[in-house]
């Protein structure tokens, strides 16, 4: 590593979330979902959260579940659908495919199979990938259940909301009822419909035993409504009267669940620049200094993963908190600081204690878009008990 721009994991944290999540609940497959390269925190976390408790993995796309085999066996399962002609590179590599659709269910030769895992996606009104038409699910379940070649390992669909404010969530559960009515579920390995939010905010689907866990796992959890003062308990009364209104199935309140983020980027301060008043600063010169002031200049930007938008937010050096001025360049950002601050001293963007949510509300984003647009070659280091992981993978 050269320029001194990472990312740091703390595994235990990671290991913290996972073991407060089995604790918990109760399921049989725990699906860890590691998209956008396991949400910025690198494929290899892979290796890390499979010796956790995270029996099962969950990709976006073929080139993502082939980088995760590179770190565990645990079977892996693509949530959109590949080629049918890649259809061979999954099976060989205990990576499971979704079928999303009629058309292609009906394009797959099963004579080409020996083993080829298949999750069945149904549409329950999230309206982007699953079959949505009953006799379909159906003749598909009826198909394969005892087929060797071409085996139906899973079904699941997925939610489009929270169902805290909202009744789309139950028309969804019931939804998923009523298409797979005709179908025994218990002859299905694996049957998963929920993700983090539905962990933390619904009582557990009686029929479903996988759930599949994204930004929970990472560390960050729900916002829950938290009544306080007058104020706050007239919004409750009027909250509990809407659900009542529009009938909708419980929620919990809370969780309990203490959790810990792992992922920090981290930068250093390469630069010092003293302004006088009416001095300004970088491209468009959006920033004026109003009096003596100092700035620091850091090797990162926007090629690196930072939105435009960040320059709305603050970041941590010796653990205080500093305002990013002017705009976000390609690969510098420039922060306002003080006396305490010195060349060579490391400057955290997010993490630590600089809370990712924070981040996300003041960048007009999420904390899943911040953390996966962190750039995927810059070097991230992996700590466990305190101690670099360095092991080549």
């Amino acid at each position: 590593m050269y320029r001194k721009t990472y990312v740091d994991i703390n595994v235990d944290n990671i290991e913290n979330n996972i073991k407060e999540i089995i604790n918990k609940y109760d399921y049989k497959y725990y699906i860890g979902v590691v998209k956008g390269n396991a949400a910025g925190h690198g494929m290899k976390l892979c290796k890390y959260i499979t010796k956790f408790g995270i029996n099962y993995l969950a990709v976006s796309s073929l080139e993502e579940a082939l980088e995760s085999r590179k770190y565990t066996d645990v079977p892996i399962l693509i949530l959109e659908p590949i080629h049918i002609d890649e259809l061979k590179i999954a099976e060989k590599n205990n990576i499971s495919v979704t079928i999303s659709s009629y058309n292609y269910y009906k394009r797959i030769n099963k004579e080409d199979y020996s083993n080829l895992k298949i999750h069945l996606k149904i549409n329950t009104g999230m309206n982007r990938l699953g079959v949505s038409n009953k006799e379909e699910i159906t003749e598909i379940y009826n198909d394969l259940i005892d087929d060797e070649r071409v085996k139906l390992e899973g079904i699941y669909t997925h939610f489009a909301t929270t169902g805290v404010n909202d009744k789309y969530y139950d028309d969804q559960l019931n939804k998923f009822v009523e298409l797979t009515s005709d179908i025994d579920l218990n002859r299905v390995e694996m049957v998963h419909l929920g993700r983090s939010c539905t962990l933390e905010f619904h009582p557990k689907i009686s029929f479903a035993n996988g759930i599949r866990i994204g930004l929970i796992m990472y560390g960050i959890g729900q916002t829950f409504n938290r009544y306080i003062g007058l104020k706050g308990k007239l919004r409750k009364i009027k909250y509990h009267f809407k659900r009542k209104i529009q009938n909708i199935s419980k929620t919990y309140e809370s969780n309990n669940i203490n959790l810990k983020t792992g992922i920090e980027l981290n930068t250093e301060v390469i630069e010092l620049q003293q302004l006088k008043p009416g001095d300004k600063v970088g491209y468009g010169l959006t920033y004026t200094a109003n009096a003596n002031t100092k700035i620091a200049v850091c090797p990162i930007g926007y090629a690196d993963g930072l939105s435009l938008s960040f320059k709305n937010s603050k970041v941590s050096i010796n653990n205080k908190l500093y305002k990013i001025v002017g705009t976000i360049n390609m690969g510098m950002i420039t922060i306002e600081v003080d006396s305490d601050v010195n060349i060579g001293d490391k400057v955290t963007i997010f993490g630590g204690n600089v809370n990712i949510k924070n981040v996300a509300r003041a960048t007009n984003n999420t904390a899943y878009t911040v953390m996966t647009h962190i750039d995927s070659q810059i070097p991230r280091r992996y700590f466990v008990h305190g101690k670099e992981d360095s092991d080549e993978e």
